[in-house]
Parts: C-alpha cells; structure tokens; sequence
C-alpha cells in the first residue's frame, strides 16, 4: 500500500490518527482507568485527525481542500479547493482515501450503538465526536469532490462552445467569402 502510494507520510499519518484515536478508545481500559485522562486523550487525537484529513491528506492524497467560514451577516460559505483538472492523481491512494472516509463513521456509528445498548453513556460522549468529526470531513470532501467535477464539466463545457463558436465563425466567414467571390469577383 505504501509502496504503490505517491504521498506515502500522508497515508501513514491518516491511518495512524485514526487507529490511534480508535486503539485508545478501546484500549485506554487497560492502561488506566481514568475515564477523564481517556477522554481527553481521545478527542485531541480526533481533532489532530480531522485537521490532518482535512488540510493535509486530502489535499495531497486526493488534490481535494474545504473550509467552512461564516460571514458577517452570520451565513456560512463554503469554500472548495482542488487540483487543476489535468493534473492526475494516484488511484491507490484516492481508493484508500475515500474507503477511510466513508468506513470511519461506520465504524465508529457500530461503536456508538455497542455503546448505548452497554449502557456506557460516558463512552458514548467519545464515539458521538469521533462520529461528528468524521462525518463533517466526509460531508466536506464530497461536497468539494461535487463541486470540483462541476466546475471541470462547466470548464469543458465552456471549452467545448468556445471551439464551436469558433469554427462556427470560420464556416460563416469562409462560405460567405467563397459565396461573395463566387458573386461579385472581377474577371
């Protein structure tokens, strides 16, 4: 996976977050039983997560980058950044991406469930972050992915009725040349 990957520090550090907030969760047992301590430790490394995801490894692994801000008038904006659209990007790495994005709230969705149905409500205050914060990039990117294929389809659009009106131009002005020489010529 590694091996094949053109931003491999990006996919080690995606992986590592999110398994890291994840083994702390389940593990944090073992090694202390101070809930607060695990809580803590927990949602730094979601929130580390999140902004790695979102600054970092989708720009580099998918050439994809969101923003939220809010405006005066207290309205929010969204504000998408992608890759020019010649510019490819690595398969491998767009598969594993995109498979982490979707699978992280399902498995911390599972995990909120065995929370609630135990009875372990405090837990359940951990799973609820990781599931808005996971959900919240994987809104993001799709909404940014949405928006990037829009603008290259309008671009190509665009493109597309340039060159038509062009050649559509160079056919009226040559068959009115040819039309008008044929009509009005000397000789």
């Amino acid at each position: 996976m590694f091996q094949v990957s053109s931003h491999p520090l990006a996919l080690l550090f995606l992986l590592l977050f999110k398994s890291f907030a994840l083994a702390l969760y389940l593990l944090g047992n073992f090694f202390t039983d101070n809930f607060i301590l695990i809580f803590v430790l927990c949602v730094l490394t979601l929130s580390v997560d999140f902004w790695t995801v979102k600054n970092i490894s989708g720009r580099l692994l998918v050439g994809l980058r969101w923003w939220n801000e809010v405006n005066e008038d207290g309205t929010n904006q969204w504000i998408f950044e992608s890759r020019e659209q010649g510019v490819g990007v690595n398969a491998s790495d767009s598969r594993i991406f995109w498979a982490i994005l979707y699978g992280t709230p399902v498995v911390w969705g599972l995990l909120a469930i065995v929370a609630f149905f135990s009875l372990r409500f405090q837990w359940l205050l951990i799973v609820i972050i990781a599931v808005l914060l996971a959900t919240a990039n994987l809104i993001g990117y799709q909404r940014c992915d949405k928006d990037q294929k829009q603008r290259w389809n309008q671009g190509t659009a665009a493109a597309g009725s340039m060159m038509g009106s062009m050649m559509s131009g160079f056919m009226s002005n040559a068959i009115a040349s040819g039309v008008v020489g044929r009509f009005f010529s000397r000789g």
